[in-house]
Formats: C-alpha cells, structure tokens, sequence
C-alpha cells in the first residue's frame, strides 16, 4: 500500500494530484467541528459579517483552515489543570453537514474534509469547484484515532460542548483515504450505483 504524505496547510497541487482511493496520511494542524459549529459559522460568518468575538474566532479558524481540513469528529478529551488530551477522536457521520460543507469550504478555501460515510452531489460539486478532496476515517478506531493527535493547540466555544467545540489539534501519521476527489469521482456514489444495479438485477428475476 503506496501511503502519500501530506503536511498541512496543504497546496492546491497536492490536492490535485489526488484520486479515490489513495492512502494520505496527514501531518499538522486540523479543527474539528460538527453540527453546532456548521451551523454557527453558517449564520455568524458566512450569512453576515463577523463583529467582535466573532471576528475575533473567525481570525483564529481562518488561520487554520485555510488551505487545510476540517474534522467532522466528536472527541472524548480528558482535561487536567486546564491541558486537555484527547483520548478518542473517531470520525462522525458526515452527511448531517451536506446542507453547509460547500459554502464552508468557499468560504475558508479548505482543502479537505475528513469524516465517514461520504457526502452528497452538492458537496462533491463544491469539491470539484474549489478543489479539495473529502478523506474517510475508520469507524470504529476512535482510540487508534486519538493516538495521531499529539498536542491540543486550543479549543473554542466549549459553550457548545465538548462534541460540538471547535478543536484545533496537532496531528501526526493521521492516516484515512480519499474517497471524494477534486475531480468528481465518489466512491460512495459509485457504490450506492453499483447496489442498485445488483438490487434491480435480482428484482427482475
């Protein structure tokens, strides 16, 4: 298994370069988020322009995010002395974001987007206009997982919840594959195809 190296932030070349069913693994800083938190950029960044702390964060998650990946994970993180580690960091299902990830992703120019179970036609779209990829984590491994984020760089609107916050983490070896690429292919559209051919196959008989 040929595994590529990433660093992150990463370039728009190297997004390119990439195609469904390439093994990545990432090195760098990422920021989770998930339901809460697309919605919130939605309506506090993207619908009206940032005031106060909301500029203030939208400065912070800009830093990180541009060129790079959002998470779509729900950590379980331990918290000693005000450090905090995380101890599982397993990917959620990342179809609940299909009405917000194209605009998140114009709107911060990510790179890419890691979760499980892929994403629909409208995010493959943006993928293919704004060049960035969608990775798929293992279900399943949240512990594994865990072990790839080696430090805590800070977390913001823990107001939300520990799942919901915005983490910015450094990784390292953090290993998942393309599964959604920049030039349209889904390999989760291709099997949903696929399973429907096989169903009407055996309907007909």
């Amino acid at each position: 298994m040929t595994l590529i190296n990433l660093t992150l932030p990463i370039a728009e070349g190297d997004i390119k370069k990439l195609k469904v069913g390439d093994n990545v693994s990432l090195t760098g800083v990422m920021v989770t988020a998930r339901d809460v938190a697309h919605k919130y950029i939605m309506e506090h960044f993207i619908k009206e322009e940032p005031q106060g702390k909301d500029k203030e964060l939208f400065d912070l998650l800009y830093k990180h995010l541009h060129d790079g990946i959002i998470y779509h994970c729900g950590p379980v993180v331990k918290e000693d002395n005000g450090k905090y580690t995380f101890l599982a960091a397993g990917p959620t299902t990342s179809i609940r974001e299909e009405p917000y990830q194209t605009d998140v992703i114009k709107y911060f120019g990510l790179r890419g987007v890691i979760g499980k179970g892929g994403m629909g036609d409208k995010t493959l779209q943006g993928l293919m206009d704004h060049k960035a990829v969608y990775l798929h984590a293992i279900g399943g491994a949240a512990a594994l997982i865990g072990k790839s984020v080696k430090e805590v760089l800070g977390v913001e609107r823990l107001d939300f919840g520990m799942p919901e916050a915005f983490w910015i983490i450094r990784v390292e070896d953090f290993q998942c594959v393309v599964t959604m690429d920049s030039h349209g292919n889904s390999l989760h559209k291709d099997m949903i195809e696929r399973s429907k051919g096989e169903l009407d196959k055996l309907l007909a008989q």
